[in-house]
């Protein structure tokens, strides 16, 4: 029993090639959504591209402008096949093409759903990108003058204040890094000695956080240096809410920024699906409706059209049973009985005139 069977008379599949036609169209309008939302997410990845420790985060707004273009092409084409199947004597040349055709597409709206899904769980991963690279860019903070790294100073300093975040996790990260440069200190300067000599790795580390993590809204000059002492400060003290830096890791404030951005791609696309799948969903009907037509050999008489002809059960059977026969293809059928197919049968020669030869007969022997 076909699934979802309908009756089209030839108004209604007129209309309905008419309106698919207008709707592939649109559909070319949401590829080039896709590809600008994927263009769009990869360029904002990009620009913090060295604060990211793994590069596949780039594998979602790859994917995104992947299938926007396959989806330009795809609906061209699309509303091209639409157009024809209004008049059935057109419909004759798409005819065998039609099934591939939709099942082709179904596997790209499918791709398009995994696209959507994927905005939503790449959290984690993202997470994991963004604690390893802001991790390691801190660390070569203090390399102004090496080539290869003398940007990421400006880089951070550029995303604290952009932000309103410092370190990697929060401020205390500062305080386990060197992120001043020797050609800054004072080597001779008893305090800048000993500091380097109680670090087992000779790093100057202090209770110390760059300008870029002071915050802004805070009526107090910023107290960037000797946080963690009270004493040193007037009316000053750590433990209040009056620390005037950002509290909040980079991070964490770069996760929320991707995260909102992720996920308003993520509906869009998720909405693009649900499009794409009506559209497919059209073109199937009008493909089962044209081949009833041509099967009855009248171009105006009604014909049904339907999303599967056999139930879902049946039709998976069948499928299945397909793909079993697939591996069976090439074996050879064994000739009847116990006889081995493998075993070499043998020929007769019959010489040049391909004929038996006539048996002689032999005399009976006498009875003694």
């Amino acid at each position: 029993m076909a699934v979802l069977k309908v009756k089209f008379t030839k108004n209604k599949r007129d209309k309905l090639a008419q309106v698919l036609w207008i709707l592939n169209w649109i559909s070319v309008v949401t590829g080039i959504i896709l590809f600008s939302l994927g263009l769009f997410l990869k360029i904002e990845i990009r620009k913090r591209n060295e604060l990211m420790a793994n590069q596949e985060v780039h594998s979602v707004p790859n994917m995104l402008i992947a299938v926007g273009v396959i989806a330009c092409g795809i609906n061209f084409l699309g509303g091209k096949i639409c157009y024809d199947c209004s008049d059935t004597n057109k419909f004759h040349r798409w005819k065998l093409f039609m099934l591939p055709y939709i099942i082709c597409t179904f596997f790209f709206t499918f791709c398009i759903l995994v696209g959507a899904l994927m905005c939503y769980t790449m959290r984690n991963e993202l997470e994991e990108s963004l604690y390893l690279g802001l991790k390691e860019a801190l660390k070569f903070y203090k390399d102004t003058d090496t080539p290869g790294r003398c940007f990421l100073k400006r880089t951070i300093d550029m995303l604290q204040i952009e932000f309103q975040c410092c370190g990697n996790n929060g401020f205390r990260d500062w305080f386990e890094i060197q992120w001043i440069s020797i050609r800054y200190l004072d080597m001779s300067n008893k305090e800048v000695q000993d500091r380097l000599k109680s670090n087992v790795d000779g790093k100057y580390l202090m209770d110390g956080v760059p300008f870029s993590c002071c915050n802004i809204n805070s009526p107090r000059p910023c107290i960037q240096n000797q946080l963690t002492n009270n004493s040193a400060h007037f009316n000053y003290d750590f433990q209040s809410e009056e620390l005037n830096v950002w509290r909040k890791g980079c991070r964490k404030a770069l996760l929320e920024y991707y995260t909102q951005i992720m996920q308003s791609i993520g509906f869009t696309v998720l909405i693009i699906w649900l499009f794409e799948l009506s559209v497919l969903t059209g073109v199937r009907y009008l493909q089962t409706a044209m081949e009833n037509v041509l099967r009855q050999g009248d171009p105006d008489s009604e014909s049904d059209g339907w999303l599967l002809e056999n139930s879902f059960v049946e039709t998976a059977r069948s499928n299945l049973n397909i793909i079993k026969n697939l591996g069976k293809s090439n074996q050879i059928n064994a000739i009847s009985g116990n006889e081995d197919p493998n075993m070499d049968v043998p020929t007769a020669d019959y010489g040049p005139d391909n004929v038996p030869p006539k048996q002689i007969p032999t005399a009976s022997q006498p009875q003694s």
